[in-house]
């Protein structure tokens, strides 16, 4: 048998040495020094060795105990080192079931689905921060008053969007936890109600006839080129705003009189067809004159013509214009059209709903309805730019109508083609 004084002064040799203990245990020297507890054992008509540690880590009193309940397991029927695989597979599994963990895990899910990188950074902000005294609990015990507690925190400071948004982020969590099997329930639906609701505000948006009429003579009269057309853009075509001002020459295809808005840089991830009036092809020709050549952003910066215009730039301009921040924002084109839109014309809401990149909030329809309405667009759009300029140059308020010359589409297409042609060679 071993003792500790004969364990703490055994010396390597050229090759392993084996000390013998009692009950099959014994010491593996090792030539560079290790000194390993072990038992050889057979199981199932095969010769197996168990490991259980090193020596001074694995002490000679210790390293018996772990030998006999290994030989118990033996006994009766057992592997130990099948068993001692799951216990350090359920220790692993164990030291990752905190929030903070899964909420990393989480958050690379939201990268590997390529959500935008602000979209990633705000959530890793609310969980990691915000969040943090729910990081080290384990997430298959934490409670509503745990999380409430959290949300009561920020919403003290005032911030109750941040509160609300926080609570949704916390439940997303949760759920990714339960889908694999490391929570059985889902706190976070308790506490609806539980913190004020935020006052819903909207962004500033002119939506009548006379305010439009003044915004497109105003804008007429802008006298800073890019920008300018930025605005017209946005009027004639209504994207949202971090589309129209990252857009890019490549995706502007003025020949076939469409912009197209890869799925990257769209709220949806869905790549969206814009069908160009003859007036927005107008104002990218326009526009191309100032950028197009030198430039691959269709709307560089003063500063720096490698980046796009700052996000602040087309609501800027509208104050200089006498817009005031309650009255008019650049997300507000898109209300303009959506209202005048389903007030005025005689499209279906589909179209105009398609034409705005909105998506169906019903599954099973969104997963049949897959058209684009192309062709109702394209009169849409021209029908648009054509009620605008009339309430900009004649305060006409009678809604357009198509020429009788080009009653089709397609030929409503190839004439606005031509005109800008003529205009703009």
């Amino acid at each position: 048998m071993l003792t500790d004084y004969i364990v703490e002064h055994a010396k390597p040799g050229p090759k392993a040495i084996r000390l013998s203990d009692s009950r099959g245990l014994y010491l593996a020297v090792l030539p560079n020094g290790s000194k390993l507890w072990r038992l050889d054992f057979r199981y199932d008509g095969r010769r197996l060795t168990a490991s259980f540690g090193p020596y001074p880590d694995i002490t000679l009193s210790a390293a018996r105990e772990a030998n006999a309940r290994a030989r118990t397991m033996i006994r009766a029927g057992l592997n130990p080192i099948t068993k001692k695989r799951v216990a350090l597979q359920t220790a692993k599994l164990a030291r990752a079931t905190t929030f903070g963990l899964v909420a990393d895990e989480l958050l690379e899910k939201l990268a590997r689905e390529q959500k935008a990188p602000a979209t990633v950074a705000k959530r890793a902000w609310l969980l990691k921060e915000l969040a943090a005294p729910l990081a080290d609990r384990p997430v298959n015990v934490i409670t509503p008053v745990e999380i409430l507690s959290v949300l009561r925190n920020v919403e003290g400071k005032g911030h109750l969007e941040t509160a609300r948004r926080l609570r949704a982020s916390i439940g997303q969590v949760m759920r990714l936890a339960i889908a694999t099997g490391r929570a059985t329930s889902d706190p976070t639906p308790a506490l609806r109600g539980a913190i004020a609701a935020p006052k819903t505000t909207h962004r500033a948006a002119i939506t009548d006839k006379p305010g439009a009429r003044r915004l497109m003579q105003a804008i007429d009269g802008y006298n800073r080129p890019i920008v300018k057309a930025a605005m017209q853009i946005m009027a004639y075509c209504f994207p949202r705003p971090g589309e129209c001002r990252l857009a890019r020459w490549p995706e502007v295809d003025l020949d076939a009189a469409v912009w197209i808005i890869p799925a990257a840089r769209t709220k949806m991830r869905r790549e969206h067809r814009i069908p160009l009036s003859r007036q927005a092809v107008a104002a990218f020709r326009t526009l191309h004159r100032y950028s197009g050549h030198w430039n691959e952003l269709c709307f560089p910066g003063q500063r720096s013509h490698t980046r796009p215009i700052s996000e602040n730039t087309i609501c800027v301009s509208l104050r200089s214009l006498g817009f005031g921040s309650d009255e008019m924002s650049a997300h507000g084109f898109r209300a303009l059209a959506s209202t005048l839109l389903h007030e005025n014309s005689k499209f279906s809401s589909a179209a105009i709903e398609r034409a705005l990149a909105h998506q169906d909030p019903n599954a099973i329809r969104r997963a049949y309805a897959r058209g684009e309405h192309w062709d109702e667009r394209v009169q849409l759009m021209q029908w648009w730019a054509d009620y605008l300029d009339a309430l900009r140059d004649a305060g006409e308020e009678k809604p357009p109508t198509t020429p009788p010359s080009v009653s089709s589409p397609v030929g409503a297409l190839r004439a606005s083609m031509r005109i800008v042609n003529v205009r703009y060679g």
